[in-house]
């Protein structure tokens, strides 16, 4: 029987990880892993969206990309 539920987990550490891993395997439980992003990269991510809602953005124009980018 399937079902349409997800199991998010978030371990602590690499053992946890491990610990997991094995348990799923052991019981047949199909899964998969994806790595979560940096602290430093969520932290850039909030700070663009503080900023753009701060009104600190510059919008360019789809004909001035190639300037902009100096092609």
């Amino acid at each position: 029987m399937k079902t349409d539920d997800i199991i998010i987990v978030h371990p602590e550490n690499n053992e946890d990880v491990h610990v997991l891993k094995a348990f799923m395997k052991a019981l047949n439980i199909k899964f998969e892993i994806s790595k979560a992003y940096k602290k430093e990269f969520i932290a850039k991510i909030k700070k663009s969206e503080q900023e753009y809602k701060n009104g600190d953005f510059t919008i360019v124009k789809e004909e001035d990309i190639d300037t902009l980018l100096g092609i």
